[in-house]
């Protein structure tokens, strides 16, 4: 149980309700974390935008590894929640359960290369320690192989999934193995 109140799919009327309705219909179904924020309507249609627009966006990385940041990010952080839902959106990609698993575990994969593993490294430190990022981190980023735009996607997305652990850590949001699943990817 959430450590708020919140309005459930039931029970909304007017302006929640048609923003119910169309979260559902671009997403496959309404998330908990989108709901924790049925008392302020507005922010939960900002807060979808700034998903929308760092996950989904054009970008060099790709959905699957922005998928492998978000979980990067929420198991560092301990928020249950957004690992497994994306870990659930991560296996959409990957299909497999047991590397999954291992991923988790290790927040490391025999498949990714040293110029990702290098991105990883990086959100590891801007999300534990970020006031010890310093240029140095970016020119390393960039010797690799990283572009500007791609430094930048890779520090929306980790911002963002501390940004989203906050709330879910911090207002009780919860899920079931059914609220994870059935979401557009």
């Amino acid at each position: 149980m959430a450590y708020i109140k919140l309005i459930s799919e039931t029970e909304a009327d007017g302006k929640l309700k048609e923003i119910y309705q169309n979260i559902s219909s671009k997403r496959g179904k309404l998330s908990n974390i989108m709901k924790i924020h049925s008392l302020m309507p507005d922010t939960m249609i900002k807060h979808l935008d700034l998903y929308l627009s760092i996950m989904f966006s054009n970008s060099n990385l790709s959905r699957e590894e922005k998928e492998i940041l978000a979980v990067v990010v929420s198991k560092l952080n301990n928020c249950d929640y957004c690992v497994n839902h994306h870990a659930e959106a991560l296996n959409y990609y990957w299909k497999d359960k047991n590397r999954l698993k291992n991923f988790i575990e290790k927040l490391d994969d025999s498949a990714f290369g040293d110029k990702f593993r290098l991105a990883v490294k990086y959100t590891s430190k801007l999300t534990t320690s970020p006031s010890s990022v310093l240029n140095d981190d970016i020119e390393e980023l960039k010797q690799i192989g990283w572009t500007d735009e791609d430094i930048l996607a890779i520090n929306l997305i980790t911002s963002y999934f501390n940004f989203v652990n906050r709330i879910a850590l911090g207002l009780g949001v919860e899920f079931s193995d059914d609220e994870i699943k059935g979401y557009k990817y």
